[in-house]
């Protein structure tokens, strides 16, 4: 089952100021998004539950500091992944 990847204004946006400042970071941005959106779960991704503010979102890992914020949402009647922010380590938590 594939996921649909939605992406929030808020993910857009620390896209896009992650990008200007490090646009080496693409192609580990894209080489992220496709296997979460097959299975979120894949050991490379090392996804992981968040605790405290973030407690309903998960976190995965696009590289050696790039990490991804979701959410597992319901989109028209199927299971989607609501992409939430995106950035260093200490950018996102």
């Amino acid at each position: 089952m594939k996921f649909v990847l939605l992406r929030s204004n808020a993910f857009v946006r620390s896209a896009r100021k992650l990008l200007k400042k490090h646009p080496e970071t693409a192609s580990s941005i894209q080489g992220t998004l496709e296997p979460l959106s097959l299975d979120p779960f894949h050991p490379r991704l090392r996804t992981h539950k968040l605790k405290g503010e973030l407690q309903e979102s998960w976190a995965c890992s696009g590289g050696y500091d790039l990490r991804i914020i979701f959410k597992f949402v319901e989109h028209e009647e199927s299971q989607a992944i609501l992409l939430e922010s995106i950035g260093t380590h200490d950018e996102v938590y």
